[in-house]
């Protein structure tokens, strides 16, 4: 009799199991959890729970440790036996402080950042819903751990351990963002991606270039946006999304938002739009009055006419708009297959460069126009997901993509009759395989393929600006193909309770070429030709003596290889110079090492350390060269020095990350970030200048209280100043970004800004949020900007889930 109980005891469980759902919620006020990650990194099977705190486990089965993971909740581990006795039923604890942290993107697989020998940082929905950053550069400003740049109000330029630009890598659901035609200087490519249909971002920090080839030197920021959300209800499709609307006062902005989800059991639809308005932003009053902008240029019938501000403290022309869609259709044939397809579009408006907008010329403006034209992304992408255990995989996926790019630029010199305007298109195509493969005694294989072409093209005009007419003008590049094959694998293997080791490999093939239009510039060449490989590696340890203590030491190798924006481009890069193209550059390498260390003091007090130096040999650098035996030449009316992309140089980077993370008492913390970069950079004399791209150190330190409904706030962001010695040659000749100290040299000040933010649950569906920047009303302008940061600003939000 009794065997014959347990035999239907097991049958009854077996049926369970083929739809078995889980209901995560919060220990302290029963709420249902959302976007809890639940895991089993042997069978590499995961899923999220829904806005309900459900998810189907039925996969799980067979898990002897199923993970289930929130950032700002402690992660617990349990058998689907154990689970079954809790009849699935699971409390999670708001976090004390501890070491493991889940991560979904960087790497490219899904992991414990515990397990991962660099330095690395996760951001998630509940982060972006109470900073509101008003772009995705302000989403990685507001971890304290990156400093952002801005030319324009329309961008945000990230530097990353003393590297920016084209030397950091940007990836949207695992897919290269990164273009033949990114530059050395600063890009606001970043601002295309929407903060609103952002599920997840991560910043891993260092060389990448192992999983994502060339420019990978300084970090990677990995985007993971909105996925399909499937029913978890036999027979039942949910519905679910959100909207937000937004306003602030500093640059009069109106945001709105809405997205929505529609999911069946094997088929899921999510939608999502966002539009930005933002007017001129107005800067702080406290500051340096070298910010102020004193004049505006008008244009009065044919002529333009320098005018004062009526309001020097408004940075006019800045404002803009953008909107971004994003349609992901999902189809999960069985627990083996998932198919996914995204389409991602943003525009934006025209967007006025504010910084070429200060320089003068005679003591007059220098421009009459200086606008970026509509700046466009989009991206059809198509990721399929096979798990078998098979000889050659456990786990495979496959991504397919294709990117198009528009930018353009549109300047007329004051009083010019002709706008010159350069428009560039990219489309770019890939192809990536990542393969993962579980083997006894906690051995791990990661491999894939990569392959990548961006086909460039690149146009030139000269309107007249009274009859609208255009005729023929130079290209700012050639036209031009460029290409790159990659193989990669990566080994791990936990040693023991203690240790765990990883290792990988990649070699990467690069191809570039270009055809020049030597109509406009007596180039002594027409075509020309790139083909060079690159090996990089890493070889890294994460040692975890006790639960509270983790140490990780990393060896890197990274590579950027020459694109059309170093070998093609003609530009004025500064005031009386011109870049023009050089098809002889090659490769530049950088080599990385890592240190640091996570310990936690008694769940109450975590201390994050890390250092790291980086050697950048063969640097691609803008050094003085000669056109046809000329070292200068006329170009835009001036008599200009004429200079090309060279490998010329060495780079070192080294500095500290410091963190420190204290849970005091009934729901009040306190955390603080502080970063120091020092870079130096050798010039053409053979002389040390600092790096243009080592921000001076900068961090901030937040107080947090959050009891209940209420969620509050106040931080602190702050930087340290540069003098003029201790400005990078380059930024020395930009005084018009600069304060001017008592000799009257351009320098950058120290500054600091606090900040409170208060949010209010006023139930599951429904928020608001209410914050004032810069309280304090400091006008101030972080180093190398154009444009000066928003003086004292007034925030409202309201956040609606359905």
């Amino acid at each position: 009799m009794k065997q014959y109980f347990l035999y239907i005891l097991l049958m009854m469980y077996t049926i369970g199991v083929k739809a078995q759902h889980v209901h995560v919620y919060n220990a302290e006020n029963k709420n249902a959890l959302e976007n809890v990650f639940i895991s089993d990194i042997k069978s590499l099977v995961n899923t999220i729970t829904d806005k309900y705190g459900r998810a189907d486990i039925a996969p799980f089965a067979s898990s002897t440790s199923i993970s289930f993971s929130l950032i700002g909740y402690k992660s617990v581990n349990y058998s689907f036996d154990e689970l079954f006795q809790m009849k699935f039923q699971i409390a999670l604890e708001v976090e004390s402080l501890e070491l493991e942290q889940v991560v979904v993107s960087a790497s490219r697989w899904n992991q414990s950042s515990r397990d991962i020998p660099s330095k690395i940082i996760s951001l998630n929905p509940s982060d972006f819903a109470f900073n509101n950053p008003q772009t995705a550069a302000d989403l990685l400003g507001h971890s304290g751990k990156v400093f952002i740049q801005k030319s324009q109000q329309g961008g945000g330029s990230p530097m990353i351990r003393g590297f920016s630009a084209n030397r950091l890598i940007y990836a949207v659901d695992g897919v290269r963002m990164n273009t033949a035609i990114f530059r050395s200087g600063n890009i606001q490519n970043v601002i295309s991606l929407d903060a609103f249909a952002t599920e997840s971002a991560e910043v891993l920090f260092g060389p990448g270039s192992v999983i994502y080839g060339s420019d990978a030197i300084g970090g990677v920021m990995a985007f993971q946006t909105l996925t399909p959300r499937l029913s978890t209800n036999t027979g039942q499709t949910i519905v679910s999304g959100k909207a937000v609307a937004r306003y602030s006062t500093a640059n009069e902005e109106k945001t709105g938002h809405f997205d929505i989800n529609f999911g069946g059991q094997k088929l899921a639809s999510v939608t999502s739009v966002s539009y930005n308005n933002f007017g001129d932003l107005r800067m702080g009053s406290n500051g340096p009055d070298d910010y102020l902008k004193l004049f505006i240029v008008e244009r009065q019938g044919d002529h333009d006419v320098s005018l004062s501000n009526p309001d020097s403290l408004v940075q006019a022309p800045s404002g803009y708009s953008q909107y971004n869609i994003t349609q992901k259709i999902r189809f999960q044939l069985n627990d083996d297959w998932d198919i996914q397809y995204g389409l991602h579009i943003s525009e934006s408006s025209k967007n006025p460069r504010y910084d070429r907008h200060l320089r003068l010329r005679n003591g007059l403006p220098r421009y009459g126009e200086f606008d970026y034209g509509p700046q466009t992304w989009s991206m059809n992408h198509l990721k399929i997901t096979h798990r078998e255990k098979s000889g050659l995989y456990d786990q495979g996926t496959l991504r397919l993509a294709f990117q198009k790019f528009g930018e353009s630029r549109i300047d007329r010199d004051l009083n010019e009759l002709d706008r010159q305007i350069q428009t560039e298109s990219v489309d770019a195509w890939s192809v990536n395989l990542d393969l993962i493969k579980s083997y006894p005694d906690h051995k791990k294989l990661l491999y894939g393929l990569e392959f990548v072409t961006n086909d460039v093209t690149s146009t030139g005009s000269y309107q007249n600006s009274v009859t609208g007419k255009s005729k023929d003008g130079p290209s700012r590049y050639p036209m031009a193909t460029w290409s790159s094959y990659g193989a990669y694998i990566n080994y791990q293997q936990t040693l023991s309770e203690q240790w765990s080791i990883h290792t990988g490999l990649r070699y990467n093939q690069i191809a570039l070429h270009a055809i020049y239009d030597t109509t406009f510039f007596p180039l002594p060449f027409t075509e020309s030709s790139i083909n060079q490989g690159a090996f990089t590696g890493s070889l890294g340890i994460v040692f975890r003596p006790q639960t509270s203590l983790s140490v990780h030491a990393n060896l890197a190798t990274g590579f950027r290889a020459p694109n059309v924006d170093d070998t093609g481009k003609v530009f004025d890069s500064a005031v009386r110079t011109v870049t023009i193209p050089n098809k002889e550059i090659k490769a530049e390498f950088a080599y990385n090492a890592e240190l640091g260390f996570i310990k936690v003091f008694g769940d109450r007090i975590k201390i994050d350390l890390t250092g790291y130096y980086t050697l950048l040999k063969n640097a691609m650098v803008r050094r003085p060269f000669t056109l046809n035996g000329q070292d200068s030449i006329n170009y835009k009316g001036e008599l200009s020095q004429v200079l090309a992309v060279q490998n010329a140089a060495e780079a070192v980077v080294y500095g500290i990350q410091a963190g420190i993370n204290i849970k005091l008492f009934a729901g009040l913390s306190f955390r603080s970030d502080y970063n120091v970069q020092v870079g130096e950079e050798e010039l053409d004399n053979k002389s040390i200048s600092p790096s243009r791209h080592a921000a001076p150190a900068f961090g901030m330190s937040v107080i947090t209280f959050q009891k209940g409904k209420w969620h509050i706030e106040l931080n602190s962001q702050y930087s340290t100043g540069r003098t003029f010695k201790e400005l990078p040659a380059e930024e020395q000749g930009k005084p018009e970004l600069y304060a001017k100290d008592s000799e009257n040299k351009p320098f950058s000040p120290s500054w600091q800004i606090y900040t409170i933010r208060t949010q209010y649950q006023f139930n599951n569906k429904l928020s608001a949020t209410l914050a004032v920047e810069n309280l304090t009303d400091q006008r101030y302008r972080p180093y190398s900007s154009g444009l000066a940061g928003p003086g004292r600003n007034a925030l409202v939000s309201a956040l609606v889930k359905f």
